[in-house]
């Protein structure tokens, strides 16, 4: 009920003045002459005076002062029709005014391009507008084909049969007529709710929901400094912000910021005039601008291809399954600089026997030139060790080499997850204890992770989180083995802790057993005996799990690795080096099998071309060792390898004579400089040092000295490939995602080339993401995800 005042009419519990009912009435007729509402005389002006300007925004406050704020919480809706209209008036006052304000003004124009683009407006003939403004129309019915007039909200009603609406229903519509105009009228909601929204920044947000009063009183107080106002940090503090939004909107990792890529984009448009400059959309940048960049990094890449010849290139190949399970072959070429990104093949629909991938490598080498190789690395399973014989017929100066890494995690898996099978009964019997003490952590491990009560005490206990390394990682029982070292005391602090004893929800049983676990000291004592005995294996695993040459290291890592684990033993069993153990002998057994089985001649004669090995210093730190051409395994491999390398009678005699004044230290190998650099300089420095006389030798020691052992690099490149073709980007086609990985990965290996991916600021800048946070925790453990991919973790700390 409505109650009349003689200064003003009650809406509700607000008394609207009358002022703001002329402005009420009048808003919509503010470009007629006369207002048929309210009888105002009003002057043909397509904008109001400035005292008309200020009237109307002052009643537009008090209005909104003066409405509860129950009311504007429940959407009242006399207060919801009166606050759109005022806010349309403002709206039309900002778009009249000065270009600044544009931005704000276009609301306006927005709502009534909506109107006019309507969905249902398609169900109707437009005859004519009523009036030179407004949205009422003269319309003609595609249906019943009546002349109708009023504006869309009529038009809906008409055609969806909406009764009581000021305008009768379409007769003539069918019921599945209505269906889908309903269905197209949906569809249109949803795409106009999906379009970007504005929403103000953090600068700007304060400003933008205080009212104009307030607003100038807060400028007045932070008013800027002329310091500030020089540098403009207003509006760089509101591009800091821009940028920050991008991160967080778009889920990026933090470590994006140390890219110097992003940096220079920033610095570059922050340094020229770019006036309406666009940024490139979706279309540009996966396709013109993907191979553009593509056919840079691969022009780029020709200096370092230019020294193949010299250095020798290395194949290396391993299989994966993107996100839709399309099986993939990726081919990399290292020689010593880095891993390099050739290409991917997807074989899907194909077979991967030991022709077909063969088929495919040959199709590398030729690309690459088959002079340039030295050799290829694969597996070890069977159809690889097929390819590698083919190859190896087609090209015999060509080697296949077996994975070292994965050789030694065969090993490391044979001697500490024994199977308890007829074949391996004598392993099982002396190594079955290994299994069982990796199994009781894996269940303390367990029970504690898998309930956030436990969990939540272990964490008060100790920093270190606990690793659940996959079975598939290398030396995976060992990195867990020694987490668990690393936070024994904490373990023991919380099975003694009064939390522990009195939590009682869970399986008592399990509880004991985890308690009486922890407190064992046998049981941390055959911890430390496991992390003992292996430590050689895997620190050989380390130096070989890189990209660094040191296939001349591993015949002499292989035979120092077996005599350290036999003193490990032998210091815990307490005997002699010549009695005899069991335990040694089955670890020694499975150690030499696993070398006998994938060693090759190039590592014997990559071993005789290593100057150190023939040094004084090096024979006399132990008396068994002997020089390469004094060891008959050796000698007998090495003149394999030469009479491979040099079929041509006079290229054999020749370099059977280089290398004999090599090892004899005698004619330009007799130089006192040259023999006291032996032991300690870079073997390829040396060479190029004081190998000159010797040119075939020379050539070939720069070939073989610099290749790796293993195939990792190839495997962390799916590192690369599942960041690029993730889960959220499962639909990228295989070509585009070779593109996107092939300009991913080579320009990896072109910055680690600069002295810039040294520089603190962009220290490993594509590797790590948002873990590089924080590395308060000791070692690498806590990065086990990434230390076997990216070694160089070991010892990286950043200082914000």
């Amino acid at each position: 009920m409505e109650t009349r005042r003689k200064r003003g009419k009650r809406i509700g519990n607000t008394v609207e003045t009358p002022t703001a009912r002329k402005l009420r009435c009048c808003a919509p007729h503010r470009t007629t002459r006369h207002c048929r509402a309210c009888s105002t005389r009003r002057r043909p002006s397509s904008s109001p005076p400035a005292s008309l300007v200020f009237s109307e925004v002052c009643v537009f406050w008090s209005v909104l002062l003066l409405l509860p704020s129950s009311d504007l919480a429940a959407g009242y809706p006399t207060h919801g029709r009166l606050l759109q209209r005022l806010f349309s008036i403002v709206m039309d006052l900002s778009g009249s005014g000065s270009g600044s304000s544009s931005g704000t003004g276009s609301g306006s124009v927005g709502s009534s391009n909506e109107v006019e683009n309507a969905p249902l407006w398609k169900y109707v003939t437009k005859l004519g507008k009523c009036a030179d403004t407004g949205g009422s129309w003269r319309f003609q019915c595609n249906f019943c084909n009546e002349i109708k007039q009023g504006s869309y909200s009529r038009v809906r009603a008409h055609l969806l049969q909406i009764s009581k609406q000021g305008i009768a229903v379409c007769k003539k519509v069918q019921p599945n007529d209505v269906h889908r105009m309903k269905k197209v009228e949906e569809e249109a909601e949803n795409n106009r709710n999906s379009t970007f929204k504005n929403v103000p920044l953090p600068c700007g947000s304060e400003s933008q929901m205080q009212p104009p009063s307030s607003t100038r009183l807060s400028n007045k107080r932070k008013s800027s400094s002329p310091l500030e106002k020089a540098f403009d940090m207003e509006t760089r503090n509101q591009l800091d912000q821009e940028i920050a939004r991008l991160f967080f909107t778009g889920g990026l990792p933090f470590n994006l910021a140390r890219n110097p890529h992003y940096i220079k984009a920033f610095t570059f448009a922050a340094s020229h005039n770019l006036s309406g400059y666009v940024p490139p959309g979706y279309n540009r940048l996966r396709t013109t601008l993907l191979q553009q960049e593509k056919a840079n990094v691969e022009r780029l890449l020709q200096p370092l291809k230019a020294t193949w010849p010299e250095k020798g290139v290395t194949i290396v190949t391993d299989g994966w399954s993107d996100p839709q399970r399309r099986p993939i072959i990726n081919f990399m070429a290292t020689c010593g600089t880095g891993p390099m990104f050739i290409k991917a093949v997807n074989c899907m629909g194909e077979v991967k026997t030991k022709e077909f991938i063969a088929n495919l490598m040959k199709e590398v080498i030729d690309e690459i030139g088959d002079q340039n190789m030295v050799q290829i690395i694969m597996d070890n399973v069977a159809n690889c060790k097929g390819v590698g014989q083919i190859i190896e017929g087609i090209y015999p100066h060509i080697y296949w080499t077996p994975c070292v890494v994965h050789t030694l995690n065969l090993a490391l898996k044979n001697i500490c997850d024994a199977r308890n099978t007829e074949n391996n009964a004598e392993v099982y019997d002396e190594c079955h204890w290994i299994t069982e003490v990796h199994g009781d952590a894996i269940f303390v491990k367990n029970f504690i992770m898998n309930h956030t009560m436990r969990l939540s005490m272990y964490n008060k206990f100790t920093s270190l989180k606990l690793l659940s390394v996959a079975d598939t990682r290398f030396a995976s029982i060992i990195m867990m083995l020694k987490r668990f070292k690393l936070i024994r005391r904490g373990l023991e602090a919380l099975v003694l802790s009064e939390e522990w004893a009195s939590y009682r929800e869970d399986d008592q049983g399990k509880a004991r057993f985890v308690r009486e676990k922890v407190l064992s000291d046998n049981w941390w004592d055959q911890i430390s005996y496991i992390l003992n005995f292996t430590e050689p294996i895997y620190g050989m695993i380390r130096v070989c799990d890189t990209d660094k040459p040191c296939l001349h290291l591993v015949y002499e890592m292989w035979d120092s690795m077996i005599e350290k684990v036999k003193i490990a033993i032998y210091k815990h069993e307490d005997k002699s080096l010549d009695a005899y153990s069991a335990f040694y002998q089955i670890v020694h057994k499975i150690l030499v099998a696993r070398w006998t089985k994938n060693s090759t001649p190039l590592h014997c004669l990559s071993h005789s071309l290593n100057p150190r090995f023939y040094s004084d210093v090096w024979l006399h730190e132990d008396a068994t060792r002997v020089p390469p051409h004094q060891d008959g395994e050796i000698s007998q491999e090495r003149m394999k390898c030469f009479r491979r390398l040099y079929p041509n009678e006079d290229d054999y005699d020749k370099i059977l004579d280089e290398y004999a004044s090599f090892s004899l230290k005698t004619g330009p190998f007799s130089d006192i400089n040259a023999l006291s650099k032996m032991c300690n300089t870079d073997p390829k420095k040396w060479w190029a040092n004081f190998g000159a006389q010797t040119k075939l030798l020379q050539s070939l020691a720069f070939r073989v000295l610099g290749q790796p052992t293993s195939s990792s690099c190839c495997e962390r490149n799916w590192s690369t490939y599942s960041f690029v073709h993730s889960l959220r980007r499962n639909k990228l086609a295989p070509k585009r995602a070779e593109d996107l990985v092939f300009v991913h990965n080579n320009l990896r290996l072109l910055s680690r080339n600069s002295d810039q991916y040294k520089d603190e600021k962009t220290k490993m800048w594509d590797v790590g993401g948002d873990e590089f946070g924080n590395l308060d925790d000791l070692g690498y453990l806590e990065f086990a995800n990434l230390s076997l991919d990216e070694p160089e973790l070991e010892s990286v700390i950043f200082s914000e």
